[in-house]
């Protein structure tokens, strides 16, 4: 494999994984948001070099976009970034390092102990997670869960508008003025 293609994977799964270990240990909420962004575009940029353009591209649109700007706004909303919390669970720190040394270890185990030699990928066609190839199974092979998916994603939009509808006091419009009742006395 080529230096420079080497260097390209090291890079973004290096960014993978100081955002990932960023994400965690921030206090910050809005900079724990802003660290799972830059993630999302780093693990998109994987698939595109991985030749999923498609994927790539339903990766940073949805999540790095829509769905980070959505978090964003409500950690922003709430003013949660400014919250400071406590450890919730007495030992929770502790358990976290067992268990990441732990799956280390079963990493090393893996690898140490694997019996198979790796093998070569075999080649991929051209066409394969092509945006044309997609469409094509999708409206074709899987027509029927991709239009429950929508109509589903249809009727919560439509349940989260009809939830957040607020009926509250009417007040009346600028330069309408309410006639005035005769005061009695």
């Amino acid at each position: 494999m080529d230096i420079g293609v080497l260097l390209v994977y090291g890079i973004l799964g290096l960014t993978v994984i100081v955002s990932a270990v960023g994400l965690i240990v921030s206090r910050n909420a809005l900079y724990s948001a802003l660290f799972l962004v830059v993630n999302f575009v780093a693990v998109g940029l994987l698939y595109l070099a991985l030749g999923a353009p498609f994927i790539a591209f339903a990766q940073v649109t949805v999540y790095a976009g829509s769905i980070m700007v959505l978090f964003i706004f409500v950690i922003m909303l709430l003013g949660a970034e400014n919250l400071m919390l406590d450890e919730p669970l007495r030992g929770q720190r502790a358990l976290g390092i067992l268990l990441v040394v732990i799956f280390l270890a079963e990493i090393v185990l893996y690898y140490l102990l694997r019996t198979t030699p790796l093998q070569a990928i075999p080649a991929i066609p051209q066409t394969f997670a092509s945006p044309a190839e997609i469409g094509m199974l999708l409206f074709n092979r899987y027509l029927l869960p991709f239009e429950v998916t929508a109509f589903i994603l249809l009727a919560a939009t439509v349940g989260a508008i009809l939830l957040s509808k607020h009926e509250g006091p009417t007040r009346p419009k600028p330069g309408i003025q309410k006639p005035e009742t005769p005061v009695e006395g």
